[in-house]
């Protein structure tokens, strides 16, 4: 139950249409489509963990005629150049020459995702303070605005103080969050940058936001934070909600997914859904008024089967005597992934401590399969590709057309689950 203050025109972003954030627009204007045609949407995101996620995406949302949106880690992108070796900037570059190259003119949303202290792998290694990782996020926040990024999800809800087995104090994950959309805010307006979006709250069970009750208070306490500090209009466009899928599981709650769009509709927001890789049921996130979904290692393992498959044909081809030198893909992802010890977080409780080549088979597939997002632009990877491609080439087979093909079909279904297609038309 929240406060008597608690009133939904708290809520409701005064800005003319002109001046409003672009995810915003385009929130508003596919709520007014349901008005009209009483067709829910669901905003499809992608991870763009590898450059040829980044070129799937976008040809596939023109194909789709539909929007795209892009929710980049900052262990994906940030000022270091992350795993994928861009930068922010680089990264806006990529995908606006990736949109040109395909003549590609619908909506692009580029946004931060899970940015927070100790979400970036490094400063977690490194045991950063809390001062310095404070400081690096609101760095690398500075620099996806200068970038033209159009979302930052703001999510301090890790604390590697906080003893393992125990939960972060909502009130301190309150309080970053004000500080760091405060400053957001502070910088933006210095350099006369237009106004961005917001997105608060996470689905991990470290979060704080797993029960509702601390939702609740979440939500509460980030209003009177904001108040507090003059920023009375601004709001989270998307919340996080945990809806049932996590890295383990693939079924989505329309129940509570339902409960927690009631809760937040009404203040102006719409749930924003995670782990949104190979769900059981997409086409319910709609029905349900999810505003959006994230999807990411999903198309890690869609890249890492295409080039598998492309091996083994490499494979027959040499055994016909049509290729020189085989590209010994597969092999050079395994050592890779294994030799980056990255795979390491995504150990289950029992599995720690384990050598990767200790894993079951399955686990061993599943590991490699998702953790390839992390070196596949390393020299190593790069080379082998090359080679494949190359070698499949000179026998008339367009490899990168086979994997970029591979990923949209694996994105299609989520166009085609969230009622997306032809939405540009429409918009």
């Amino acid at each position: 139950t929240f406060p008597a203050w608690w009133k939904a025109s708290h809520f409701m972003i005064s800005k003319k249409n002109n001046n409003m954030p672009k995810t915003e627009d385009l929130l508003k204007r596919i709520g007014q489509l349901e008005k009209e045609t009483g067709i829910k949407r669901t905003i499809f995101a992608a991870c763009p963990n590898s450059p040829a996620v980044i070129r799937a995406s976008l040809r596939a949302a023109k194909r789709n005629n539909a929007p795209i949106y892009f929710a980049a880690t900052l262990n994906q992108v940030d000022c270091d150049g992350g795993y994928t070796g861009m930068t922010q900037e680089a990264f806006t570059r990529t995908v606006r020459f990736e949109a040109e190259r395909i003549n590609f003119t619908g909506p692009v949303i580029i946004a931060i995702d899970h940015g927070g202290p100790w979400l970036k792998d490094r400063q977690r290694t490194e045991k950063w303070s809390v001062e310095d990782a404070m400081n690096g996020v609101k760095k690398s926040f500075e620099a996806a605005v200068l970038a033209g990024y159009d979302l930052i999800h703001v999510d301090p809800t890790v604390d590697i103080n906080v003893p393992k087995g125990e939960i972060i104090d909502i009130n301190l994950v309150v309080k970053r969050t004000v500080e760091l959309i405060s400053h957001i805010e502070k910088f933006r307006k210095e350099k006369g940058l237009a106004a961005i979006s917001y997105e608060v709250g996470t689905e991990e069970v470290h979060g704080g936001l797993a029960d509702e009750t601390t939702f609740d208070t979440f939500i509460c306490g980030l209003k009177k934070g904001l108040i507090g500090v003059g920023l009375e209009d601004v709001w989270p466009c998307f919340i996080v909600g945990k809806v049932g899928t996590d890295l383990d599981t693939t079924v989505f709650d329309t129940e509570v997914a339902s409960r927690l769009t009631s809760k937040v509709r009404p203040l102006g927001s719409y749930i924003k859904g995670h782990y949104t890789d190979d769900v059981a049921n997409p086409e319910e996130y709609p029905l349900c008024g999810m505003g959006a979904a994230n999807v990411g290692p999903e198309f890690t393992m869609s890249e890492y089967r295409a080039l598998c498959e492309l091996e083994d044909v490499e494979k027959r081809l040499e055994a016909e005597g049509k290729v020189a030198v085989l590209s010994n893909m597969r092999e050079t992802l395994v050592k890779e992934v294994h030799d980056s010890h990255r795979w390491e977080k995504w150990l289950h409780e029992d599995e720690l401590g384990k050598d990767l080549t200790e894993l079951t088979a399955d686990r061993q597939d599943w590991i490699v399969a998702t953790c390839c997002r992390y070196i596949w632009q390393q020299p190593a990877p790069l080379a082998a590709r090359a080679f494949l491609y190359a070698n499949l080439e000179r026998c008339g087979i367009d490899a990168e057309s086979v994997v970029l093909g591979r990923i949209e079909r694996d994105m299609d279904k989520y166009f085609r689950a969230f009622n997306l297609i032809g939405l540009n038309d429409l918009l």
